[in-house]
């Protein structure tokens, strides 16, 4: 794997190269055999994979989303966003805009423009789509409406101020997409190979990814249209989702030698917050959340011991007892005098540089099964068995990030469901324990925990409300637009705003209906 992503920057490398020499002796690059005319469409996938996932992990998923649903918490004032809804500096609720578009979204669309024409690399340009899919529907959750349609068009149609597409119409092309791409693939034809860092192009699986991402975004509007919902929901299921350990969408990562071999969660936690193993000398003042800790303590979960240590003494103790989180809506700038009793994210776990990224999990798959089954959508799998099959999933994939530190045993997955059975209850109260397992199941995948709480409205979360808090002491809903959209593409820009009800973090996304 480290060779692999040598070849791959170092080929990236001369790729750039290659084309930022463009406006300079057009003559002699046009007869050199050595330069790079036209963009290698294996190459810059692996890149658009690699930045879709490693886009501000850090400023989004943990100071933004991961302080609003509660997983994670600061005593600092700037970092305090997530943590208790107040922000006067930093871009964290616009990093993710201003990173992803120039990156993962141009990339992807290179892609696409490279293979789309050649019904030889059907597979390649029906990948691309799904991942284009991805790239886009983590876009359009955090912010609503966005540039969809004229995205990446700048290079090739001069459209340097795109359009804001409305969110429903963003979500119908979407999932059309999945569909029609799921049906191109070709298992007797050629695919990305090696430069497909998921599945090494694996048609089969790439289609399970589809109708998995097809399950993820249908379930996404059961509360701004059911009936929609539900028809995308059973196409996804008819599809055939990812329900087997070998078919776990992941990202590998190594050790070194460049940051870019590093996990992103592991790299983004470590250097902004938890890379003193003290205890006590975070730069951003975070910890694991009480609300997080203190659940997963009262359902005797066995993932406690595997995501949270606490530091005695130089040395990431994992005893359950002794895990304690911090509680959000800290203020005054200060740390508690307790602060290094409070639980941090396991080193041999969350902070390993080569432990991979999941991108999508038969966890997940089979928690929105459940809640299928539980409002009559499907009756392929009973509630009660997606559950425990989500549970169960849950609790081995944390041996994908280690071995021996993330091992939970068959006998403590057991004990767990027996002490937590799938409820008897209401309908509503079985929707709730399953969104609440997503809460815990997908963690740390925090923009996909936080869109399936406004989805859902569970976990049930006490909000804080601290003086000069900016929502009114509500949790969040959305992330704002960067300043330089109102600049650049103030026309736009103005008519998203318009549209949406305002550029606020208390303006709902189309999806999350009252």
């Amino acid at each position: 794997m480290k060779n692999l992503f040598k070849i791959i920057y170092s080929l990236l490398a001369v790729l750039l190269i290659g084309l930022q020499s463009c406006d300079e002796g057009f003559e002699e690059l046009n007869n050199n055999p050595d330069a790079v005319n036209e963009p290698t469409a294996e190459y810059i996938f692996t890149k658009a994979q690699l930045d879709a996932i490693d886009c501000q992990y850090y400023a989004t998923n943990v100071i933004c989303a991961g302080g609003f649903m509660q997983h994670f918490a600061t005593y600092k004032d700037v970092p305090s966003l997530g943590d208790r809804y107040t922000w006067s500096q930093g871009g964290y609720p616009y990093d993710y805009f201003n990173g992803i578009f120039p990156n993962a979204v141009n990339e992807i669309a290179e892609v696409i423009k490279a293979v789309e024409e050649d019904p030889e690399q059907v597979n390649l340009l029906s990948i691309a789509r799904i991942w284009k899919v991805y790239v886009m529907h983590k876009i359009t959750d955090l912010y609503g409406d966005i540039p969809y349609s004229e995205a990446a068009m700048g290079y090739t149609s001069t459209i340097y101020t795109p359009k804001y597409d409305e969110q429903s119409s963003i979500y119908t092309d979407l999932l059309s997409e999945l569909e029609e791409a799921a049906l191109a693939l070709d298992d007797s034809k050629a695919s990305f190979g090696d430069a497909d860092l998921i599945y090494s192009g694996n048609t089969v699986q790439w289609r399970k990814f589809a109708y998995s991402l097809m399950l993820r975004l249908g379930s996404r509007l059961s509360k701004v249209d059911a009936s929609t919902s539900q028809t995308w929901v059973q196409k996804a299921i008819a599809g055939g989702v990812i329900m087997d350990d070998a078919d776990v969408a992941s990202i590998p990562y190594t050790d070194g030698p460049q940051t870019f071999n590093y996990n992103p969660v592991a790299y983004g936690l470590l250097s902004n917050d938890y890379g003193t193993g003290d205890g006590v000398s975070n730069k951003e003042g975070g910890k694991l959340a009480e609300t997080f800790i203190s659940y997963l303590k009262e359902t005797n979960d066995p993932r406690l011991n595997v995501l949270s240590i606490v530091w005695i003494n130089g040395v990431a103790d994992t005893s359950a007892a002794i895990q304690s989180g911090m509680p959000n809506g800290l203020i005054g700038g200060s740390a508690p005098e307790n602060y290094g009793s409070y639980s941090e994210p396991n080193p041999n776990t969350l902070l390993k540089y080569e432990s991979p990224f999941l991108v999508m999990t038969n966890a997940e798959t089979n928690l929105l099964l459940a809640e299928a089954a539980v409002k009559g959508w499907s009756s392929t799998i009973s509630a009660e068995d997606a559950y425990e099959n989500a549970v169960s999933a849950s609790m081995r994939n944390w041996s994908l990030y280690d071995a021996s530190a993330g091992y939970i045993s068959d006998s403590k997955i057991n004990a767990y469901l027996a002490q937590n059975p799938f409820s008897t209850g209401t309908t509503e109260e079985k929707l709730e324990q399953i969104n609440t397992q997503y809460w815990v199941s997908l963690f740390p995948d925090e923009t996909e925990i936080y869109s399936n709480w406004r989805r859902s409205g569970y976990p049930l979360l006490t909000p804080v409300s601290v003086p000069g808090n900016i929502t009114n002491g509500t949790i969040p809903r959305r992330l704002i637009y960067p300043p330089d959209e109102e600049t650049l593409n103030a026309t736009n820009w103005a008519e998203a705003v318009n549209r949406i009800g305002g550029n606020d973090f208390t303006t709902r996304v189309w999806w999350d209906a009252e």
